[in-house]
């Protein structure tokens, strides 16, 4: 199954499940406005039991919904934490020239640094469902990615060796303002630039360490209250 395939299963298998938990909640609602209908004394004028009847479709619709989600809830969760299953594009034929091994190691580099600059971004993008798209980052043949953002915005993956070894993910968020990188840790960090670019403010991210944050000094906080005041101007 193919990206664009894989893509528009998960779309549509979405938006079944969304459709269900509408119907879900109309069935209750319509169910609901009947027997609130039937029940209502006769004794009621007909805006009472009307109004009755609008009450218990409420209720109907609320409680037939949280059945529903009951079945549908996991569902969701399977959807956004497992990807289906994907058949893989065959391996390319065997290299019959040095030039040609070297041209299949270049491209399998660049997809493995997509790939991994995908599954490592879990560590500052915990929904889940943003940067963890493969398709969207652009690996290069010394192993590191980059991640578009805007116009002259990229998040830049690269993996440092720890003490122990280990890769170690890093990213930074690049501009071609020739600012100098920011480490970014959280995806709050790269609304902030965002929003700053957005607001014709200098373009640097807010980060938890850039200074001493304290009670009355919070970056985040003061860019925030910066960028409000300049679009309420």
């Amino acid at each position: 199954m193919t990206a664009t395939l894989r893509q528009t299963a998960t779309t549509v298998a979405n938006t079944v499940i969304e459709g269900a938990s509408t119907a879900s909640a109309l069935i209750g609602g319509a169910g609901g406005a009947y027997i609130g209908y039937q029940l209502a004394p006769a004794s009621w004028s007909e805006g009472a039991r009307l109004a009755f009847a609008g009450a218990a479709a409420v209720v109907g619709a609320i409680a037939v919904d949280g059945l529903a989600e009951l079945l549908l809830a996991p569902l969701r969760r399977l959807m956004r934490r497992t990807p289906l299953n994907v058949t893989r594009a065959p391996a390319p034929a065997a290299a019959h020239t040095l030039d040609e091994a070297l041209t299949q190691i270049v491209a399998a580099t660049e997809d493995d640094a997509a790939n991994r600059a995908a599954s490592a971004s879990i560590r500052i993008d915990h929904g889940d469902n943003f940067l963890r798209n493969e398709d969207r980052w652009r690996g290069y043949e010394n192993g590191e990615a980059s991640f578009y953002l805007a116009p002259g915005v990229w998040l830049h993956y690269r993996s440092d060796r720890d003490k122990h070894g280990y890769g170690d993910p890093r990213f930074t968020l690049l501009t071609g303002d020739g600012e100098q990188p920011v480490v970014i840790t959280g995806m709050e960090q790269i609304r902030h630039h965002l929003a700053a670019r957005a607001a014709g403010l200098p373009a640097f991210p807010a980060t938890a360490d850039s200074g001493v944050v304290g009670e009355h000094n919070d970056p985040i906080a003061e860019l925030d209250n910066h960028i409000k005041a300049v679009l309420e101007a």
